[in-house]
Order: C-alpha cells, then sequence, then structure tokens
C-alpha cells in the first residue's frame, strides 16, 4: 500500500467555507507528519490521499492521523490508473496470502461520468476475487470487506477502515486559553475544545518557591501529550503562592477560595487578551468540590469578561477519568505533587459565595496591581510537535 486515504465528515457540511476548513486540514496534517517519510498531501474530490515514501513507518503514520481533529476515518491504500482490468489485476495481488471465509466489494465513483455504475464495478471486482480464491460473498457481514473508489483520473483500493478522532481541524474555532490545574479534569477540558477546532494555550498557576516544582513539570509534560493533538502549544506559568498570602491576611478564611480563584481568572484572562484568545477554559464540573457550587461557580465567573467554558460542566468523575484514560493524561494527573489550590486552604470553605459579600472583601486589595505583576512575572514556554523541519513542501 503506498497511499492512505483520509476521509472527513464534519467538514462536508461547511458549504462554501469548506475550502478553508479543508485547507486548515491538510497543513494540520503535513504539520503533524514532517518528521516521516511522507512525500505529499493533496486533496482530492471528498477525500485526501497521503503519498508515502519508501522508509515510511506506516503504523506511526496512522497514529498521527488518528491524533489530527477533522479526520472521520482513513485506510492504508493503494493508488492505480483508471483501469478496470489493471485495478482488478492489483486488488488480486494484494489479496495474495489474506484468509477469510467471506467478503464484499463496496465501489464509489467520485466522478459520475465514468462509464460503469458502483453495483457494476462491485460485481465485475467481486467476481474476479471469486473465481481467484473461491471466497463466499456475504453483503451483510463479510470478513473482508474491498473499498474501490474511482476518481476521475486514478482509482484507489483498500480493506477496511481506521476510525479517525472527528471533529473539527484545530485553529478553525479560533483561540482559547485553558487554566491547566495539572488535575484529572482540565486536560480532558483542553481536548474536548481542541476537537471543536480550538487552538488552546495554557495558564499553570503554582506556589514554588514555598512549595515544590512539581506541579510545573506535571503541566509541562500535561501540555506536552495536547500538543500532539494541536502540535503547537503556548504554556504561562504563573507564580501564585505571594498572591495567594496576600489574601491569607486580608481575606476572611472561608472566602479565600473563591477570591483565590476570581484572581486567576482575572490573570488569565489578561494572558489569553494578550495571546489573543478569544475566551477562557476551566475544568470545573458542578458539584465536585467545594468551590464548584451552583453559586460559586456564578461569582467566580463574574470576574471574567471574556466568555467562560466549561466543557466537563455536566459529567461525573468517572466519565472524566475514563476520557482522561483514553487521551493518555490519567497517569500524569495522578501523580502526587504540591498544588497551589491546596496552599492555605481553609477548613470550611464557602459553598454559597454571596457577590457582593465577596467584592467588599477584595475592596481591601490590590487587585489591578497584584494581576499585573503576575502577568509580567509569568513565565512562557513554548511545545511543538514533531520537532524536526518536513520533507513535505510547503
Amino acid at each position: 500500500m503506498n497511499s492512505i486515504i483520509v476521509h472527513y465528515q464534519e467538514i462536508a457540511l461547511k458549504g462554501k467555507n469548506r475550502p478553508w476548513f479543508l485547507g486548515r486540514l491538510i497543513r494540520n496534517l503535513k504539520r503533524g507528519l514532517a518528521d516521516l517519510d511522507v512525500r505529499s498531501v493533496r486533496g482530492l474530490m471528498g477525500r485526501m490521499e497521503i503519498v508515502l515514501g519508501p522508509g515510511a513507518d506506516r503504523e506511526e503514520v496512522g497514529n498521527r492521523i488518528r491524533r489530527t481533529f477533522g479526520v472521520a476515518n482513513f485506510s492504508y491504500a493503494r493508488r492505480t490508473p483508471l483501469d478496470l482490468d489493471l485495478l482488478g489485476t492489483s486488488i488480486i495481488e494484494d489479496l495474495r496470502g489474506r484468509r477469510c471465509k467471506s467478503f464484499r466489494v463496496s465501489a464509489r465513483r467520485a466522478d459520475k461520468r465514468y462509464p460503469l455504475t458502483s453495483p457494476q464495478i462491485e460485481r465485475e471486482i467481486g467476481g474476479r476475487i471469486k473465481a481467484e480464491y473461491g471466497w463466499h460473498v456475504d453483503l451483510e457481514a463479510a470478513d473482508l470487506v474491498v473499498h474501490v473508489e474511482m476518481l476521475t483520473n486514478e482509482a484507489f483500493y483498500f480493506f477496511g477502515k481506521e476510525r479517525g478522532p472527528g471533529g473539527l481541524p484545530t485553529g478553525t474555532a479560533g483561540r482559547v486559553t485553558c487554566l491547566m490545574s495539572g488535575g484529572i479534569d482540565s486536560p480532558v477540558a483542553a481536548h474536548r475544545m481542541m476537537k471543536r477546532g480550538c487552538a488552546v494555550n495554557f495558564v499553570h498557576f503554582h506556589s514554588y518557591p514555598i512549595l515544590s516544582r512539581a506541579s510545573q513539570e506535571k503541566a509541562r509534560e500535561l501540555v506536552r501529550l495536547l500538543t500532539k493533538w494541536q502540535q503547537r502549544s503556548r504554556l504561562y506559568l504563573v507564580a501564585f503562592g505571594e498572591i495567594q498570602q496576600q489574601v491569607l491576611l486580608a481575606v476572611p478564611g472561608p472566602m479565600r477560595v473563591v477570591v483565590y480563584r476570581r484572581l486567576m481568572l482575572r490573570i488569565a484572562e489578561r494572558i489569553a487578551r494578550n495571546g489573543h484568545s478569544l475566551a477562557l477554559v476551566t475544568g470545573d464540573v458542578v458539584g465536585q468540590v467545594a468551590s464548584q457550587t451552583l453559586e460559586n461557580l456564578a461569582v467566580v465567573g463574574q470576574a471574567a469578561t471574556l466568555p467562560l467554558f466549561r466543557p466537563l460542566i455536566g459529567m461525573d468523575k468517572e466519565e472524566i477519568t475514563a476520557e482522561a484514560i483514553r487521551l493518555g493524561s490519567y497517569p500524569i494527573s495522578i501523580i502526587p505533587d504540591q498544588d497551589c489550590c491546596t496552599l492555605f486552604t481553609p477548613r470550611n470553605p464557602l459553598t454559597r459565595a454571596k457577590l457582593a459579600l465577596i467584592e467588599a472583601a477584595e475592596e481591601v486589595l490590590p487587585i489591578d496591581e497584584m494581576v499585573e505583576a503576575a502577568v509580567r512575572d509569568a513565565v512562557m514556554e513554548d511545545f511543538e510537535f514533531p520537532m524536526v523541519g518536513s520533507p513535505i513542501e510547503r
């Protein structure tokens, strides 16, 4: 097999904007395959072809495609001339050595000017396979499906399909900034936004040097993992310990967690605006912890003026954990660390905050100066996957 045929689904519904979405998907595929022996990525009629070089690792190419949003499914395929005899001969040769009891042929014509209809192509190719191997034709539950796609000037065939991640190509929906805690929830929330076409920046709050660097290392590892899905990421590391000490001295104990989170949102929003993000993202879930009651979520969210997205808001912990395991972030998220959220946390945090009381408590804090200093001193780190230059024409 010398090609991989990529099919998309949701992009096909984009009407006049479809070429722009397709262009972004092609660009993302090129970037994601940049260090592999891939000769070209090109758009065809309703599909895309990835042309493999002789040294290409097919399985690794497939793994990269599985992490490229916008791909509905893909198949390891062979390209042939638009000649039914050559097509049939090539299919029979590639089937040699396979064992199965039943098969069927599924044909599609992208160009309806081809003289044979799809059923006629299926019968012609299927008859040749049956005559060569004696396999039984089963149209309902075949052991092997031979897919044939006839285009204007060439044909492709492949055996079976691999599932892609679906969604929309990363970057087609704009940029968002995710508050990355290092726990289980926020990486899953970021991944869900990526699937909807968003490019995601990350902000992690830490309390070094009061606490260790462990939470920063976890945040880096999580961003490295997520960068495999969007190819480029930016992480901002924000020192929050001194801010927490200021809050500790000025704000009553039960209110501190709500005030901490409002300050985090303000700082993240300033960073987001500087980076041209259009929204903020958190891993909040209703009722999961004391700070995530509806009342607290409303009061905390009021501190932001950008749209605030909470993709996991109605999920339970078991659902989120299962998704984190599939994503691969779970083993990183459960590594013990010293999170800034555990520093100076009161024994009985407020669960039903009232906005007026929180705003009154914040009046004694130099909010603008605290935000400005945190943003100014934030450390920015860029991540890229893959890391080396590309042999593909750009």
